[in-house]
């Protein structure tokens, strides 16, 4: 009775529209979109270009952009308050236990994940398309715009699976948001706390909105792929 009494109170709390509740979805979505923004431009671009030349380097870059998606976030975290914290290199900046300070953690935990999923999908696209636009007299811009249009629904699911990994994560917001109330306490942040507390109504309301934001976003990437996929076979 006492988990249905704490889903009833949850409804109850979106449905009644808490200020404070709506405060930390809104300030959650912001950072997380704001560290996506920064994040997937050069993301793609790096994909890209590690995925279309050879270089001395190359597999050690690809091994490291793999590597990455297995760090824990609180790792990052820590390597970013240490840089952020009054002795550190960064501390004058005043990024920490601010909003700016999630973002630049977000986008460290975003950019490996971008990157890796961008190579993937250019990796698997077919090379005849880069050289018939090179034969075409294609620019170098025009050529990676003509491959990751190919590859768009793989960069899709690269800026969504960045999108639930960041919004999601914990670690890093717990140690350079501070959670501060009103200014740093994101969904995931809050769930800890309210669950520490002992307060199972407002987690499971934010863990609510958390499961319907990626279902949202992952339906809509289903629906694009299956227009695309149905497109051919219409003609």
């Amino acid at each position: 009775m006492h988990l249905i009494q704490a889903i009833h109170d949850a409804f109850a709390l979106l449905v009644s529209g808490d200020a404070n509740l709506w405060r930390i979805i809104w300030i959650s979505v912001k950072t997380t979109l704001l560290a996506l923004l920064i994040a997937a431009p050069f993301s793609v671009v790096c994909g890209y270009a590690i995925a279309s030349h050879r270089f001395f380097g190359r597999r050690i870059l690809i091994w490291l952009a793999q590597v990455s998606l297995s760090l824990p976030t609180v790792l990052i975290g820590l390597l970013l308050y240490l840089l952020l914290s009054r002795r550190g290199p960064l501390g004058e900046l005043g990024w920490l236990f601010s909003q700016t300070g999630i973002v630049a953690g977000q986008v460290l935990i975003a950019l490996p994940v971008l990157i890796a999923f961008t190579l993937a999908a250019v990796q698997a696209a077919d090379v005849r398309l880069a050289e018939t636009a090179i034969t075409l007299g294609a620019s170098r811009w025009r050529v990676m715009l003509t491959v990751l249009h190919e590859v768009r629904f793989g960069v899709m699911a690269a800026v969504i699976t960045g999108f639930g990994r960041v919004i999601s994560e914990v670690g890093c917001a717990m140690m350079v948001g501070g959670n501060i109330a009103g200014e740093t306490r994101t969904i995931t942040t809050a769930i800890a706390l309210e669950t520490s507390k002992g307060e199972f109504a407002q987690g499971i309301a934010l863990g609510i909105v958390l499961v319907s934001i990626s279902l949202v976003i992952n339906a809509g990437l289903m629906l694009l792929q299956g227009d695309a996929h149905a497109a051919p076979a219409a003609r």
